[in-house]
């Protein structure tokens, strides 16, 4: 059996005593892992040899929590200490504490993040947000994990300038946010029951609701949003109230009659309730429109582009082409396997 000994953050005064007390009763020439700063190794007692690779049974690991959840998740059989769901919390809370550091000391050495003010800096948290998305559509997972951290980074900072005006923390913006997750979740920390995950979006909106009675039923609408999000919270909010479509059926009978209006009339205001009930249809069907809509425009951006490549290659210039041969090109780029 391989285990797996955590040794805190890495700060030597941090060392859990459990750690110690496990290290005492273990042979150090079977102790393994990654080289451990000076104060540390002195904390612990023991420098731990190199880590053979692949880990032979009997070998003691020990690192700092970071690391020792890393090794846990490759080494799926190995014990631990302490526990994989303890140990990857400790992992987490070491990671972002690093995080929280280095925008500590961008904000104290750096001249562009000195000068910084909440309201300079969301404008990149708008930013970031856009780019998670765009990731998520991508469907690639390094680049949501990169853009992901881009997104966490914006919180951080901007949770370090609220604790240099006397605020709040890091600490406690997380501890709020749990809070407020727990109270909305009485499904799963309460005996209150959701079949699904409608119901639950119901609840989450009723809770809101109770909490802030006198915002009305349309709160925490922002007029920034971009509108298919802005459509979507809307919509969202009158759910919340008992105003929504009972299903996908209703909600696409709701867009059928739309675009029925929108054939009589094709301007500005029946186009915009063909959206909104397209919106709509979306909500009822579990499916975030600002996400579909980024997924549809990217995979128009390929077709087109792949219609062009294909047309070259024929000795055609997509662009000089009529509509007609164009759409016949692009027809023909779908159409590839």
């Amino acid at each position: 059996m391989i285990r797996i000994v955590a040794l805190g953050p890495g700060d030597p005064d941090a060392v859990p005593a459990s750690a110690l007390a496990a290290l005492a009763a273990i042979d150090p020439a079977v102790v393994v892992g990654p080289p451990l700063q000076d104060d540390l190794r002195d904390a612990v007692g023991m420098a731990p040899g190199a880590m053979p690779d692949p880990l032979p049974d009997g070998v003691v690991v020990v690192a700092t929590d970071a690391e020792a959840h890393a090794i846990a998740v490759a080494a799926p059989a190995a014990e631990t200490l302490p526990s994989r769901e303890a140990l990857r919390a400790r992992a987490i809370g070491q990671r972002v504490a690093e995080l929280a550091a280095v925008a500590s000391r961008l904000r104290a050495e750096c001249p562009w993040d000195r000068v910084q003010t909440a309201e300079t800096i969301v404008p990149h948290t708008v930013e970031e947000a856009f780019e998670v998305a765009e990731a998520v559509a991508e469907g690639d997972p390094e680049h949501q994990a990169d853009e992901i951290g881009d997104l966490l980074f914006q919180s951080v900072f901007l949770s370090a300038l609220l604790e240099e005006e006397g605020h709040a923390d890091l600490a406690r913006v997380a501890r709020g946010q749990a809070d407020k997750l727990i109270s909305r979740h009485p499904h799963v920390y309460g005996d209150q029951a959701a079949a699904d995950a409608g119901a639950v979006v119901d609840i989450w909106e009723q809770r809101k609701r109770a909490e802030r009675p006198d915002e009305g039923i349309f709160h925490e609408l922002p007029p920034g949003l971009p509108a298919l999000a802005y459509a979507a919270k809307a919509q969202k909010r009158a759910a919340s109230a008992g105003f929504a479509f009972p299903d996908v059926s209703a909600a696409l009978a709701k867009l059928d009659e739309e675009v029925g209006e929108v054939r009589a009339d094709p301007g500005t205001h029946e186009v915009g309730d063909v959206i909104f009930a397209a919106v709509a249809v979306a909500r009822a069907a579990g499916v975030d429109p600002e996400i579909a809509v980024r997924a549809a425009a990217a995979r128009f951006r390929e077709r087109v582009e792949g219609a062009a490549a294909l047309a070259a290659e024929a000795g055609e210039q997509f662009e000089a082409l009529a509509p007609e041969s164009q759409l016949e090109w692009y027809a023909r780029f779908r159409a590839r396997p």
